[in-house]
């Protein structure tokens, strides 16, 4: 008899009987991919993955024979040789997915580390005959019914392998997980319920809620729920892609979950998941959807904590493979970030890619949509378009600066616009615009920070945005140095869990007409609900100076000439390169409108910003032309696309700030074994603050930093050690990591 895991026991008799294993993963491969036609594909993928493993030497390895097997090899090439014809495309599918359940989807070709090279390099006669005795894998049936594209059937394929890749993941680490919990050696990660179960009561509490605020018949809570209604109204409309444009201020988060609950009702889809820029604003988001729906329902994932080197030569096994799972985004209603979700979309890695198939079926709220990046709208947009056509997805792109991604507003042929004519939810945004206009934008031209300082001591409470988190901490040091009351540091350098401190503290100061003057970066821009009197920003486009007005007079208390958005350069500190050209975008098309902040404008300015550049700059890393198709045959670079599609240039990592009594448990509870990590995880994304690898590495060589329970939890959970490099006003100071934090220095 055969087996995939093995425990202490010399008699087996707890050990997992390979058959077993891949008999379940198959059926429960193929449930997954059934919402998108591909079940027949998924249980073919789940019958083969550990074929490998009736390979005798594998045997011999299970009962301590110290030899490497590669056992995801042998499926990948007996399923394509089962497959002709269409099916033998799905079958290449196949063998991508079964090659990389453990170490990562791989590219065709390339190094010995390809599909074809890895292919080419397995002998049949490992295998013991006996497999096909065991489980009988039927390969005919498997191309779903899509809409298939001629001129984007290469995507559409890649787009579906790594979905059934997904499954088989998902399958494997959830039929592995049930064995090693059966037999005492783990504890399950938790289970959710499922959306439609729960929509009754889930929409019951949100018509409570907003009820609660009653309906008020002037001013902006009139208009907030004049676009609640009308937005509602719409979740009867065929799913597909939306568009919501309401301002600053009009209440977009709270109707776009309304409609999302009702369009779920309506049309039966299984989770909503709403994707925001930042993770600046996700704790607020997920703490208004947990008050209003309940803790068992939304799960908040912006975490980056994972492996970060993983040796595709030994890739993790059994137990250990399932300490290093992450989420798999079954819960009902996930909050996460736009670089978890597209990343996630476009990786390669068993552990992102694993909760893809949970996407299938979903309704997208992307908040904030005019920060997808430029360099890679065009794969965002045609992930967009083949979600909501091939896979039942609802894709809603939210904003009050509507990126004008309509097709019609592109030139004919051009691959990135997508299908929007008569598919907005709010009513009348033009109008919205008007009545909502709440602040005077004028131009203060060069300003040194001392002349931002003078400024700020004019104004009880003022907030100054800049480029970039190095200027910020200048700055701010600059503001306390002068002596200015109230003066508030708000960056990524601070971890989730402070950064909501610090905002719940100027929301009070501002409540309480405290003085408060707060120096921050972009990340206030994107739905953190600030409303101060004056604000100061650095030159950015057209989009990152309505996002910043919209911290201003948000409630619209003031009269809007004395609520004053500057808009100034820094001559010292120059903002970067594609903040420099935006700002040049919105200069050439500033003559053009007498309200900047209006729709119409703001589709001029992104016109402007795509015109200059061009269809290629907007696919700036060629993700596309990696997936082809030639002589009947796939030619997709899986492997290679994931490290290229990276929404933020420098590779950012987590290192964990464990300075609250909560923070250091769960650091603890990392020693034990049968926790799996991603529970651990969860638990301490409100504590990581992301920073360039390098800094990282630094800090790691210095002793600052280490990776804690490192033997079976490899490189996912890097924790300060030197507690004074943490400031408790500014947050995490990396950039000196060669030198001791200061406390320590003192003898």
């Amino acid at each position: 008899m055969y087996y995939a895991h093995s425990t202490e026991q010399a008699d087996r008799s707890d050990w997992h009987v390979l058959q077993d294993h891949l008999t379940k993963a198959a059926a429960l491969a193929g449930t997954f991919a059934e919402r998108f036609g591909s079940s027949k594909a998924a249980t073919l993928a789940g019958l083969l993955h550990d074929l490998g493993k009736y390979n005798p030497d594998f045997a011999r390895r299970l009962e301590g024979a110290p030899i490497r097997v590669d056992h995801s090899t042998a499926g990948a090439a007996i399923v394509r040789d089962m497959a002709k014809g269409d099916d033998g495309l799905i079958a290449e599918l196949i063998a991508y997915g079964i090659a990389g359940h453990h170490a990562g989807l791989p590219d065709r070709l390339g190094d010995v580390a390809s599909l074809e090279s890895r292919i080419a390099g397995f002998d049949h006669q490992t295998l013991d005959p006996i497999w096909r005795t065991e489980i009988y894998p039927d390969a005919t049936g498997l191309l779903p019914s899509f809409d298939w594209q001629k001129d984007r059937l290469a995507f559409q394929l890649s787009l579906l392998g790594r979905m059934i890749f997904s499954c088989l993941v998902d399958a494997d680490f959830k039929d592995t997980e049930k064995y090693y919990a059966s037999i005492g050696d783990l504890t399950v990660d938790r289970d959710w319920p499922f959306l439609q179960e729960a929509l009754p009561r889930l929409i019951a509490g949100f018509d409570r809620h907003m009820q609660s605020f009653g309906r008020q018949e002037s001013g902006i809570n009139r208009l907030r729920s004049e676009i609640l209604d009308h937005v509602r109204a719409k979740a009867g409309d065929k799913p597909g892609l939306f568009t919501l444009t309401v301002p600053t201020g009009g209440g977009k988060t709270l109707a776009s979950l309304g409609f999302a609950l009702d369009h779920a009702r309506r049309h039966g889809h299984r989770r909503i998941i709403y994707a925001i820029p930042y993770t600046a604003i996700i704790d607020q988001t997920a703490r208004i959807f947990q008050s209003l729906l309940g803790e068992d329902i939304v799960l908040e994932h912006h975490s980056a904590i994972e492996m970060e080197t993983l040796d595709a030569a030994r890739p993790p096994e059994g137990k250990g493979k399932l300490r290093l799972a992450m989420e798999d985004w079954s819960a009902p209603v996930v909050v996460t970030t736009n670089v978890q979700l597209f990343e996630s979309l476009y990786a390669a890695r068993p552990a992102r890619v694993r909760k893809l198939h949970n996407i299938a079926g979903s309704i997208i709220i992307l908040d904030e949509a005019q920060t997808l990046p430029r360099p890679l709208l065009t794969p965002v947009t045609w992930m967009l378009e083949a979600l909501a056509r091939d896979y039942g997805c609802t894709i809603v792109l939210c904003t009050a600066t509507q990126p004008a991604l309509d097709k019609a507003r592109f030139p004919a042929g051009h691959p990135t616009g997508l299908d929007l004519q008569s598919r907005e939810l709010a009513p009348d945004p033009a109008r919205l615009a008007a009545a909502l206009k709440r602040v005077t934008l004028r131009h203060g031209g060069a300003m040194t920070d001392d002349d931002l300082i003078a400024d700020l001591a004019g104004t009880a409470q003022g907030l100054v945005i800049v480029n970039s988190r190095k200027h910020a901490l200048a700055l701010f040091r600059a503001a306390w140095a002068a002596g200015l009351d109230g003066a508030m540091h708000l960056t990524t350098r601070l971890y989730p869990a402070h950064r909501r401190d610090v905002l719940d503290r100027i929301k009070q100061s501002l409540a309480n007409e405290a003085p408060c003057r707060l120096i921050a970066t972009s990340l206030v821009e994107a739905g953190v609900d600030l409303d101060f009197p004056r604000v100061w920003r650095a030159e950015a486009g057209l989009d990152q100076i309505a996002q910043a007005a919209g911290r201003c007079n948000r409630e619209g208390k003031r009269p809007p000439a004395e609520s004053l958005v500057t808009v100034f350069s820094a001559p010292v500190n120059p903002p970067p390169r594609e903040i420099a050209a935006l700002s040049r975008d919105m200069a050439r098309m500033m003559d053009k409108h007498e309200d900047l902040f209006s729709p119409q404008a703001m589709a001029d300015f992104f016109g402007e910003v795509y015109w200059r550049v061009g269809a290629d700059g907007l696919d700036a890393k060629k993700i596309l032309p990696d997936f082809r198709i030639g002589s009947g045959m796939t030619n997709f670079a899986y492997r290679s696309v994931a490290e290229k599609f990276r929404m933020i240039d420098s590779t950012m990592v987590p290192v964990i700030i464990a300075r609250d009594e909560l923070a250091r448990e769960a650091v603890k509870r990392l020693a034990i074994k049968e926790i799996p990590s991603g529970k651990l995880a969860r638990q301490l994304q409100p504590y990581t603050v992301q920073i360039p690898s390098k800094a990282r590495a630094r800090l790691q060589s210095c002793g600052h930093v280490s990776f804690i329970a490192e033997k079976f939890r490899a490189d996912q959970f890097a924790v300060l050690q030197t507690a004074s490099l943490y400031d408790p006003e500014v947050g995490l100071l990396w950039e000196d990591a060669e030198y001791l934090g200061m406390e320590d220095t003192i003898i």
